[in-house]
């Protein structure tokens, strides 16, 4: 290999380095564990994290339980959300309601009668 091949690969090896720290880094445990020391560092919030800390050690049970009942509540508040982003988006589209809005439907006969060739023309 050149010179300049091997200055590449060793480029390519630093680069892997690199995005293997930072999606080290960018993990949900590291993530985690990074807001709780944050919070735990913060005076106002030391004693609010040492006591919630505490809470779970003593009851795991219902604070799993609680957990999952706010995760589904927060699903469904969701799902409702969505459900009437929705309905307020048909609504506004009238062709969607009534089907009476259309300017012109190639399938549907035009408004005119069409003439009989054989009709007199009168001037």
């Amino acid at each position: 290999m050149t010179d300049l091949e091997k200055e590449i690969e060793a480029s390519r090896a630093r680069l892997d380095e690199t995005i293997d720290q930072i999606q080290g880094k960018l993990s949900v445990p590291n993530i985690v564990d990074e807001m709780l020391g944050n919070a735990r560092r913060t005076p106002a919030l030391s004693g609010v994290y040492d006591g919630a800390l505490e809470a779970v050690r003593r009851n795991p049970v219902p604070v799993l339980l609680i957990a999952a009942g706010v995760g589904l509540l927060f699903n469904r508040m969701a799902r409702d959300a969505e459900r009437r982003r929705t309905q307020v988006s048909a609504e506004r589209v009238a062709t969607l309601n009534t089907g009476t809005a259309r300017g012109y439907d190639p399938d549907l006969p035009t408004a005119r009668p069409a003439r009989d060739p054989l009709e007199k023309t009168e001037i």
